[in-house]
């Protein structure tokens, strides 16, 4: 293995890792920015009303996501697997 094939192979998988984190923290940064909003407009300052709609809104989100990370992470795998022999030279 040369060191531009493992650069390449942790980037894949880096990039695979924040592509896949991508749509809870969209979710997570526009309900929290929201809620902020809110609580600045209406000068309530309490914790757990900006962290309990960000909580539910990041869960309905993975519930959603769910199936198309599961297939960008089998894809994955099944990509490593397949070029394992060509991994081993």
């Amino acid at each position: 293995m040369t060191p531009e094939f493992v650069i390449g192979f942790a980037r894949q998988a880096i990039e695979l890792a924040l592509t896949i984190a991508l749509p809870m923290l969209a979710v997570g940064l526009s309900v929290g920015v929201l809620v902020s909003v809110l609580q600045a407009a209406t000068q309530i300052q309490e914790m757990t009303l900006s962290f309990v709609p960000k909580i539910v809104a990041m869960f309905i989100a993975l519930l959603i996501s769910f199936p198309w990370i599961m297939n960008k992470m089998t894809a994955y795998t099944r990509e490593i697997f397949m070029n394992f022999p060509n991994y081993i030279r």
